[in-house]
């Protein structure tokens, strides 16, 4: 399988391409924004994430032999567009929110300058990556909050792609998971990796105690031992019995688990294993890991929630053409004017506005290349750089790609998320914790 990420797009892409380049448009200088409408789920705020991988992605983004062969044999460009793209090598700039960051309706999240040639091959790439990474972010974030504190570890690569659970794993460490059960996202990004054994090797032995005791002598007695696969209260005996009271931990995966919980830990209170965490892992989303928070559950495991977004599975993000240049090489301002649909032209800048405590009062879109001192301060508020340099004349900066990329960006996200409203945290449909305000 070629490593190039060039055919990871849409065949109207390069179309458009072939139509532009025929035309004589297609190296009209352009700038394309990529922004959501609308946060998905009604949710309060939005975390940016994918965007490491997109970078990443980029300097992949190469028509190899064989792209260009396929791309031939299938008829549908001329030759001359294919001799352009053998040459393809993005040399515009990207600017953007940082990985990690909140974002709002109508955060200009990239912003390309290049030819439209070069900009529009990008739509797809950038919108599917960051689409779905944003919207497990989004959801992780919300159920980092929700456990208050206490560990929450990702395991839901069975319930999406094989690469999409990579992905996954990815985005919800930077909204502030502590772990992955994925191996290769451990590998590919230094994720913590976390996991023991489920119900198959609990019924693989003659008994529930034969199975504790072979994870035990293989694992040692501050492993998790899951409970639940017979009776739950037995279980735990069994397994404070087989480990002693050093055990580190139970796993639940089933029954009403505010109930159970609480059961459980005195339980183990009763056989001394006073110290033996509980973890719970049973198709847990935001709300019910709120609704555990306060009780005597150590640790959470979630699944399918994360991975598919929490019910949200995209960010529903576009990515329009704003502005390019006329014959006389002046820029114009483009938008799209479809009910609903309708966009808002010219290249934009953004500030942040933060009260003297630090909390975020809202965002500020500058229309046309908007001047910070446009916006009026209040006392003691200052106005934040939001924005940042990604890619500049072709090249990728540095601090966002890489494990040193998704460090900074979980920092990011802590930050980021500490300085909103109160209302922000809520986990009810509403509007949108800031306003986004547009500053001409």
């Amino acid at each position: 399988m070629s490593a190039s990420t060039a055919l990871l797009t849409d065949r109207y892409e390069l179309t458009m391409v072939d139509a532009a380049l025929a035309a004589g448009t297609a190296h009209r200088r352009s700038v394309f924004e990529l922004f959501a409408r609308r946060l998905s789920g009604a949710r309060r705020y939005g975390v940016v994430a994918g965007t490491g991988r997109l970078l990443e992605a980029l300097e992949l983004f190469r028509f190899t032999d064989a792209e260009l062969t396929w791309l031939a044999e299938e008829d549908f460009l001329r030759q001359e567009t294919l001799d352009w793209l053998a040459d393809f090598s993005f040399s515009g700039s990207i600017w953007g929110y940082p990985e990690g960051e909140v974002f709002f309706p109508g955060s200009p999240l990239l912003t390309v300058e290049s030819t439209f040639a070069e900009g529009v091959l990008l739509e797809t790439l950038a919108l599917s990556i960051l689409n779905a990474d944003s919207a497990v972010a989004t959801a992780a974030s919300r159920m980092s909050h929700a456990a208050a504190g206490k560990p929450i570890a990702e395991m839901g690569s069975r319930r999406t792609g094989e690469r999409s659970a990579v992905a996954a794993a990815r985005a919800a460490y930077i909204a502030g998971f502590s772990a992955t059960s994925n191996l290769e996202a451990g590998r590919s990004y230094g994720i913590p990796t976390m996991g023991t054994a489920a119900h198959s090797f609990t019924l693989l032995h003659d008994s529930e105690r034969d199975a504790f005791a072979a994870q035990v002598a293989s694992l040692g007695p501050g492993t998790t031992l899951l409970v639940d696969t017979y009776d739950i209260e037995q279980g735990v005996r069994n397994a404070v019995d087989v480990a002693g009271p050093g055990l580190g931990a139970v796993r639940i995966d089933s029954g009403d688990l505010p109930v159970v919980v609480g059961r459980v830990r005195r339980l183990l209170d009763e056989l001394g294993a006073v110290d033996t965490r509980i973890t719970v892992t049973n198709d847990l989303d935001e709300h019910t890991v709120a609704t555990l928070a306060a009780s005597p559950v150590d640790s959470f495991g979630v699944g399918t929630s994360v991975v598919v977004g929490s019910g949200s599975p995209t960010m529903g993000m576009v990515y329009k053409l704003v502005a390019r240049t006329g014959d006389d090489g002046a820029w114009v301002p483009v938008a799209k004017r479809s009910a609903a649909k309708a966009s808002i032209g010219g290249r934009k800048g953004v500030r942040r506005l933060v009260s003297a405590t630090g909390t975020v009062l809202s965002e500020e879109v500058l229309l046309h290349d908007g001047a910070a001192d446009h916006l009026e301060l209040g006392h003691g508020e200052t106005a934040q750089e939001v924005v940042v340099p990604l890619v500049i004349d072709g090249v990728v900066q540095s601090g966002h790609t890489g494990t040193a990329g998704i460090a900074a960006a979980r920092e990011r996200h802590r930050l980021s998320v500490a300085a909103l409203p109160p209302v922000a945290m809520s986990l009810t449909r509403g509007d949108p914790a800031v306003p986004t305000l547009y500053v001409e």
